[in-house]
């Protein structure tokens, strides 16, 4: 528990910092804090000749609990996993749910082939390839001078 500092018996309006000393211990308190952080995982968004990379680190799942949707040009990765621990101790039972989900979502350019999205999942990277299509392709040529 986090001591809140009080400004009393302070007549030069002391409202603000009263307030601000409040919801500062609060938000910056462990309990809390952990619970009200939005957790999504890091991503490394990266463009070839030919392709648009995507990895996403989320270790500790399985492929099976990816869900990967592509809605016109968005492309939405979610992920769920429920955990369940269960401590049997003194006759009673404890029981602790914990529910691990996230869902990210990427505006995919018109130049990306929506048939050619490939996916994989490989030591806690998920890995998405995203084609372009083929007059998106950096074409190179020699210009010959007349």
């Amino acid at each position: 528990m986090t001591l809140v500092k009080f400004a009393n018996g302070q007549k030069n309006n002391a409202l603000n910092p009263l307030f601000t000393d409040v919801f500062d211990s609060i938000l910056n308190d462990t309990f809390l804090g952990d619970r009200l952080v939005s957790r999504v995982p890091a991503v490394n968004i990266a463009e070839t000749e030919n392709n648009f990379h995507i990895e996403m680190a989320v270790p500790g799942l399985k492929k099976e609990d990816f869900k990967i949707n592509l809605e016109k040009n968005l492309l939405s990765v979610s992920a769920e996993k429920k955990t369940e621990n269960v401590d049997e101790t003194k006759k009673y039972s404890k029981r602790e749910y914990s529910y691990n989900s996230f869902v990210r979502t990427f505006t995919l350019p018109e130049t990306v082939d929506y048939a050619n999205i490939n996916a994989e999942y490989t030591d806690g990277v998920l890995n998405i390839s995203v084609a372009k299509k083929e007059e998106a392709k950096i074409q190179t040529r020699e210009i010959a001078i007349k």
